[in-house]
């Protein structure tokens, strides 16, 4: 199996390439910046081609890797040049909007795609599932929640595309975040809100404390199952066993169960459809003891809500959220703006702005600039004292 992984350095990158034992080639590799690591790792896996998306670092990966064959370029076009390499998978590990354009290259080359990149599919969800089915592409989902989905989908329905019509209701499990319980979210700190279950970046973290996370994935699965929003259920779940359920119309209700380890997901849009011995954690139900549920408290966590708005207001406000969403965030991870202010900032956005169109890549970066800026206009950075 060939493989090109986009976004090598982060934390689905790295455990993906733990996952590339003998029967897999690694053919390309792209970073952002981290030029030390995605050289090792070109030279580790001996790969065609390395790119490093930020221009200004290309002399440095270029002598890095001076006394190899290894192919070295930079830049964003690069990226999505390494994205429609033919191959049996792209990795799409990139983080932000910059995964959404290496994910139409990918798709106009034929290649399936194991995406790990939300954005992909709230900012451009629609377009991006009319050019896979357009171009007889798979999508597979590698975030945790949605690899469980689609695993249950096909235990009962089989290898299919369209999956609809057997669903009754999608059960969509969640941490709860740090912050699960509380009714006061004033005073919060960048530094409080590293505690997760999973092995996070910074943004998923952040994105899990507020909830913004459960939001994009809501989206997420709207789009790649073709349910209503009415069918998806938030439940909250501590122990991130349960990795997320189907209701079947026949009421019957299936999940997928497994340690929090997200090579799990990783190594399944790898392989499928076969199921392959993994090196992942194993779960035993004996030791865990006991599972338990919640729902949500979207007055509390208003960034979840805000995005289950945009959802339902359609009109490109997913993709205006979305951008909000990392722009607030920045701004907070900067000490800029307290905590509570993101998912305001969503909210006002998807309510104050006007509709765009999201039906190409240009149109896309369009709503996501409308949302960046809304925030620089409207963040009020003075309001943190």
């Amino acid at each position: 199996m060939d493989i090109s992984v986009i976004g090598s350095t982060g934390s689905i990158g790295t455990q993906t390439l733990e996952i590339a034992t003998n029967n897999i080639n690694v053919i390309a590799l792209t970073a952002g910046k981290n030029v030390k690591l995605l050289a090792e790792q070109a030279r580790e896996f001996r790969v065609k081609s390395a790119v490093i998306a930020d221009e200004k670092l290309y002399g440095e990966l270029k002598v890095a890797l001076a006394d190899t064959d290894i192919k070295v370029s930079a830049g964003a076009a690069a990226v999505s040049e390494a994205a429609a390499i033919k191959v049996d998978r792209v990795v799409n590990a990139a983080v932000g909007i910059a995964g959404l354009q290496p994910t139409e290259a990918a798709i106009k080359a034929g290649n399936y795609i194991a995406l790990a990149n939300k954005e992909t599919l709230v900012a451009g969800g629609e377009y991006i599932m009319k050019l896979a089915r357009e171009n007889g592409v798979r999508i597979l989902p590698v975030d945790s929640e949605h690899s469980a989905i689609f695993q249950c989908l096909q235990t009962v329905s089989g290898y299919k595309i369209d999956y609809s019509g057997d669903i009754s209701k999608i059960i969509l499990t969640c941490s709860g975040g740090a912050f699960y319980g509380r009714k006061d979210l004033s005073g919060i700190t960048p530094d409080d809100i590293f505690n997760p279950n999973w092995d996070m970046g910074k943004k998923v973290t952040l994105d899990s404390a507020t909830l913004a996370n459960k939001g994009l994935e809501f989206i997420e699965a709207v789009r790649l199952f073709g349910v209503s929003p009415s069918q998806i259920e938030v439940i909250i779940h501590r122990e991130s066993i349960l990795h997320s359920a189907v209701e079947f119309p026949d009421g019957a209700i299936i999940a997928e169960l497994g340690m929090p380890d997200m090579r799990l997901p990783i190594h399944y849009a790898l392989f499928y459809p076969d199921r392959k011995p993994s090196i992942a954690k194993r779960l035993s139900l004996a030791d865990i003891g006991k599972l338990t549920f919640a729902k949500p408290d979207f007055e509390t966590f208003t960034a979840l809500s805000g995005f289950i708005k945009a959802l339902e207001k359609g009109g490109g406000y997913t993709a205006i959220a979305n951008a909000v969403n990392d722009a607030a965030g920045a701004l907070f991870l900067a000490g800029k703006i307290p905590f509570t202010r993101i998912g305001e900032l969503i909210h006002e956005a998807v309510e104050t702005l006007p509709p765009c169109k999201v039906g190409n890549i240009a149109e896309i970066m369009e709503a996501d600039s409308a949302g960046t800026e809304f925030v620089m206009v409207r963040a009020d950075v003075a309001h943190l004292h």
